[in-house]
């Protein structure tokens, strides 16, 4: 089976996704936060996955257009979302199919540390924004992903495979390791400046339901969050 092949598993890597401590109870109520108000904006959700963010942003008023490479994981979006989105499939390792400034918002969940190299997709979100439009994307934090991978170097960029279990297969994940100096350099080489900076804490509801998880989530970092601005 290929890496990162999210058409074998996406059924179960959504429903896992739906309700578990790392993304219902973490990641995505952190990154609607720092999204906030997009009543009436037109937001690209780059890597929308099964949809999940996407539904919250319609319900908020956004005009949404989703993109992901897996046509496994767009299938589950086109049914959450209904037709109120446009969904196409893309990839971030190629240039993007809009026009320039065609976006007010674009939201990037979990999907950076899947890319080797950074100029390219933030040069094309550099592009699909105006002035003072905002970048907003979650990304391993790379002190969370380095002590567990057994590479020298944390100072390097490199890869790093991960075996997940959903619905009674191994999945081979392959993730990009880069340390925080490169993500910051990415950016400004991108024309963007840095206004939010985030290492958030969970829901409180998951110290009940995910008592483990939730004790490793409010003592260790997990994800780091971004809000960019296009100068």
């Amino acid at each position: 089976m290929p890496e990162n092949d999210y058409d074998a598993f996406a059924a179960d890597y959504d429903a896992d996704n739906e309700a578990n401590a790392w993304n219902a109870y973490y990641e995505r109520p952190a990154i609607l936060s720092l999204v906030g108000e997009v009543a009436g904006l037109r937001v690209l959700d780059a890597g929308c996955g099964g949809g999940a963010h996407g539904a919250a942003l319609l319900d908020r008023g956004a005009i949404l257009t989703g993109i992901d490479s897996s046509s496994g994981l767009l299938e589950i979006a086109q049914r959450r979302l209904g037709g109120r989105a446009r969904l196409l499939s893309a990839d971030l390792n190629k240039p993007l199919p809009f026009e320039d400034g065609a976006f007010d918002v674009i939201l990037a969940s979990l999907v950076m540390h899947y890319l080797p190299d950074w100029s390219l997709p933030l040069s094309e979100f550099n592009r699909l924004l105006p002035q003072g439009g905002r970048l907003v994307f979650s990304t391993h934090h790379p002190f969370m992903d380095h002590p567990s991978t057994g590479h020298d170097n944390y100072f390097e960029t490199y890869s790093f495979n991960e075996t997940w279990q959903r619905g009674g297969k191994d999945i081979v994940m392959r993730f990009w390791h880069r340390p925080l100096h490169a993500m910051f350099d990415a950016l400004k080489a991108a024309g963007f400046q840095i206004d939010v900076l985030s290492e958030p804490q969970p829901d409180p509801r998951a110290r009940t339901l995910f008592p483990e998880a939730y004790q490793s989530l409010t003592t260790k970092p997990r994800f780091l969050f971004f809000s960019a601005v296009k100068v």
